[in-house]
């Protein structure tokens, strides 16, 4: 590295900290946690995708598919759900979420429910989404710290800060246009990550004679999950669906971006472009690790620098794997490029900081301030307030981030297994508020209790089942009781004042669209080895 791709950095850095003064005019909750809920399907859905794929996905995802043991094309299995997972969203959560006119997604169960839902699912998400979170911006800064002469401190804290900045004076909509310039600076990355290595193995030709033909077997019919196999077509389909369903649907980090669109049209444009382009992203970065991975293969002076790397921070990072990505685009890119590609990385990690920021802080004040009357739900008060808890949340984030440590390898998978123990008792919790009258807030309550500490059971003791089943068995076994538990523990009529907006099931082009794509899908994933070959 040298003075230009450090200015390209600082660049980057003062850029955002504009957008944070531009957008920093917020009049109230509508303004701050939801843009006032005039955002259009475009910034929406590139907010969205730039969320999801967060800078360990940049990094990980292709040393997992080119370097990983074990790894290989099957990453691309992770997508199989999302276009059905739409479809739900678009037909049955979303509609009654958005007509309801909530912050908080967690506020709705409170309505059709009790305080009591509402609160434990908000801590809960508050807890681990912060935890999470730091993990990821940990994960990074030791990453680039190993590439960079940036230290390890310096580096937490310059993405740390910048994105507090700009997320506390902004809000909702500096974060949204943030990720969309972020969206657009990582697709970048990826695709000149792609081309240069294409161009430094030697071609297309090249690249298929020396790749590594175990990699790219995607799509497994016979592996079921319940053996301690994983990645099979089958969990990956069904628990994938639940997975997504509650991601997109009824987590406060994706769901408040369909809170801020402008109508229910621009909701269901906003999840049709995420159901039919995250594929085409998954698939290019994959592409990039198989190519980056056969560079290996024919450049022993690449698999050198990564390891000549890793012995140097070893005592910080446990997996030279990782550091696939930066090593190649420190060794192989021009200065400038280089400058531009570490903007990739640090593009990713801000953008999903700056959403987490966000949406902790809109949580924190609607399921607690408001809901105490600790502060007005709207003046110039409110915005002060949120912006306080703001600045909370990144300082939350920032300190998990200098503490988790050498934890952290391990704690990266264990967030994700956290998330699969909760997901599906969470997303069962909105359904039945939806579509099942029947059920009350003690049945809810102890079927949400029941399906966590079963899908914990199966964590401790049960191992051998994969782990993106937990979604789908949380699901129903949380139904299941909660419905029974409702039937005998019966409670008197929920108040009119608390019922809910309701919306008839509209099957539009979009539905027909996504069910059609998730074939293709499948079929395109099962003609990998063919494609490159």
């Amino acid at each position: 590295m040298n003075w230009i791709d450090y200015s390209i950095i600082g660049f980057y850095f003062l850029f955002f900290l504009f957008i944070g003064y531009f957008f920093k005019d917020n009049k109230d909750s509508k303004d701050y946690f939801l843009g006032g809920r005039k955002m259009g399907w475009f910034p929406l859905s590139l907010s969205t995708m730039a969320t999801q794929l967060s800078a360990i996905s940049f990094v990980s995802a292709p040393a997992f598919v080119g370097l990983k043991a074990g790894g290989g094309m099957k990453w691309l299995t992770f997508e199989f759900g999302v276009p059905l997972a739409m479809v739900f969203i678009m037909l049955v959560i979303i509609p009654p979420l958005y007509k309801s006119g909530v912050v908080s997604v967690y506020e709705y169960l409170e309505r059709r429910y009790s305080a009591s839902t509402r609160l434990i699912i908000s801590t809960v998400f508050l807890i681990t989404r912060s935890f999470g979170t730091g993990v990821m911006v940990y994960t990074v800064a030791m990453i680039l710290q190993s590439v960079m002469d940036i230290s390890f401190v310096y580096t937490i804290l310059l993405i740390g800060v910048i994105t507090l900045i700009y997320s506390f004076q902004g809000g909702m909509k500096a974060v949204i246009w943030g990720d969309v310039i972020q969206m657009i600076i990582l697709f970048g990355g990826i695709l000149i990550c792609l081309g240069f290595g294409f161009y430094k193995i030697g071609g297309w030709g090249e690249f298929v004679q020396h790749i590594d033909s175990q990699r790219l077997l995607a799509v497994d019919f016979s592996s079921f999950g319940f053996n301690g196999d994983e990645f099979g077509f089958w969990p990956m389909l069904i628990g994938g669906f639940f997975l997504y369903v509650s991601y997109y649907g009824t987590d406060q980090t994706q769901s408040q971006r369909m809170l801020s669109a402008k109508d229910l049209g621009t909701v269901r444009k906003l999840l049709l472009v995420n159901g039919l382009f995250r594929f085409p992203v998954t698939f290019i970065y994959c592409t990039m690790g198989l190519v980056l991975g056969t560079l290996i293969i024919t450049d022993p002076s690449f698999s050198e620098a990564i390891a000549t790397v890793f012995a140097s921070h070893s005592d910080s990072i446990k997996s030279s794997t990782d550091l696939m990505v930066p090593v190649f685009i420190t060794k192989y890119l021009p200065n400038g490029v280089i400058g531009i590609l570490l903007v990739a990385i640090v593009s990713a990690a801000m953008s999903s900081l700056s959403s987490t920021i966000n949406s902790l802080s809109a949580v924190s004040v609607e399921d607690f301030g408001v809901r105490f009357n600790w502060v007005s739900g709207k003046g110039t008060s409110y915005v002060r307030f949120s912006r306080f808890a703001s600045l909370f949340w990144g300082l939350v984030c920032i300190l998990f981030a200098f503490v988790v440590g050498d934890i952290s390898d391990t704690v990266i998978e264990a967030i994700n297994k956290i998330g699969s123990v909760s997901y599906g008792p969470i997303l069962a919790a909105f359904v039945m508020a939806i579509l099942l009258k029947k059920t009350n807030a003690t049945g809810t309550n102890v079927g949400i209790i029941t399906g966590v500490v079963f899908n914990i059971y199966l964590w401790k003791f049960a191992p051998e089942v994969f782990w993106f089943w937990w979604n789908a068995i949380g699901f129903f076994l949380t139904v299941v009781v909660a419905y029974a538990t409702s039937l005998i523990f019966k409670t008197k009529k929920i108040p009119s004042k608390a019922a809910l907006a309701t919306n008839p099931l509209v099957f539009s082009k979009e539905v027909l669209y996504l069910a059609g794509y998730t074939l293709f899908m499948i079929l395109l994933a099962m003609s990998v080895p063919k494609i490159f070959s």
